[in-house]
């Protein structure tokens, strides 16, 4: 089983969460639902969140600080921002200290995702699985 989970704002890591969603086959969903927590194990787990005042929403640090090591394989980070890309720094940091192993590459949009950003999603994200 695969997984997206992300948290977003404005709306735009949420169009590259549903792009990553669509192409493994799954449904993206917002780490502040009820339905966030893993059910089951991910083999991978695609997780994405922007920078908000310099630093994560406190929905997504909720989350990453609850996911259990054992229910993740390894985990894929995104995200989106219209400023600096430090928000994958923080959440990989999020990851490590729960010793979760994250892959090194990641996917980055500034600003809002276009058409061909989203294409690019959907194949970085059939590299990863």
């Amino acid at each position: 089983m695969n997984a997206v989970r992300y948290y977003s704002r404005s709306g735009n890591t949420r169009l590259v969460a549903d792009a990553i969603a669509d192409a493994i086959h799954v449904k993206a969903v917002s780490v502040d639902q009820s339905d966030a927590p893993l059910s089951e194990k991910a083999d991978v787990l695609f997780i994405g969140g922007a920078l908000y005042a310099y630093g994560l929403d406190k929905h997504l640090k909720t989350y990453l600080a609850s996911l259990d090591p054992a229910k993740v394989g390894k985990a894929v980070i995104f995200s989106t921002s219209w400023i600096s890309r430090h928000s994958i720094d923080l959440i990989r940091n999020a990851l490590a200290s729960k010793g979760i192993a994250v892959a090194p590459e990641t996917f980055y949009v500034k600003n809002k995702a276009n058409k061909e950003q989203l294409q690019k999603a959907r194949e970085f994200a059939l590299k990863e699985v």
